[in-house]
C-alpha cells in the first residue's frame, strides 16, 4: 500500500498539542488554587510556573512527535488508518461515498461504508487558525480519485 499518504500538517499538529497542553495546565492550575481556598496550602511559586509553563511545552513537543504516528495510506487494498495504538483497513470494495463534511469548526473526510457505518478518517482536515490545511481540497481531490479507481475502475468520463 502507499499510494496516497496523509498526515495531519506541522501547524495542526503544533495545534493540537498545544491545545491538549492548555486544557492540562487549566485543569493543574485549577487543583492548585482549590488547595489553596480549601486547605490553606499555598503552592510555592516555582510549582506555578511547572504547572503554567509545563503542560503547554509538554503538549507542543507530544503534538509533533505524535504527528509522526498518526497517518492514512491510501493504495490499492484500501484506507488505512494508522495510530499509535494500531491500524485498520477499510478494502475499497467496502467504502460507498468517501465527502468532506463539516464536523464542528473543521471539515473533515467521512468515508460510508457499505454496512451503513461511518469514519471519520484523521487526516487530511481543515479548519482554523491552527487546523487550517491550504492543500485540503486538493488531498480530498485525491482520495476521491482513488477511490473512484479502486472501486468502479476507473474515473467517469
Amino acid at each position: 500500500m502507499g499510494a496516497a499518504r496523509f498526515r495531519p500538517t506541522w501547524r495542526q499538529a503544533l495545534g493540537r498539542g498545544l491545545c491538549l497542553g492548555v486544557l492540562l495546565c487549566a485543569g493543574g492550575l485549577s487543583v492548585l488554587a482549590g488547595l489553596a481556598l480549601a486547605g490553606g496550602v499555598t503552592a510555592p511559586p516555582w510549582l506555578w510556573l511547572l504547572v503554567v509553563a509545563g503542560p503547554p511545552v509538554a503538549g507542543v513537543l507530544a503534538g509533533v512527535l505524535l504527528r509522526r504516528r498518526l497517518r492514512i495510506e491510501a493504495g490499492s487494498d484500501g484506507i488505512r488508518t494508522v495510530t499509535p495504538f494500531g491500524a485498520g483497513v477499510q478494502p475499497w470494495s467496502r467504502v460507498v461515498d468517501l465527502r468532506a463534511e463539516r464536523r464542528g469548526a473543521r471539515t473533515v473526510v467521512s468515508v460510508y461504508l457499505d454496512s451503513g457505518a461511518s469514519m471519520q478518517l484523521l487526516a487530511p482536515y481543515d479548519g482554523g487558525m491552527f487546523a487550517a490545511d491550504p492543500r485540503f481540497e486538493m488531498k480530498v481531490s485525491a482520495l476521491a480519485h482513488l477511490w473512484r479507481s479502486h472501486r468502479i475502475g476507473g474515473l467517469p468520463s
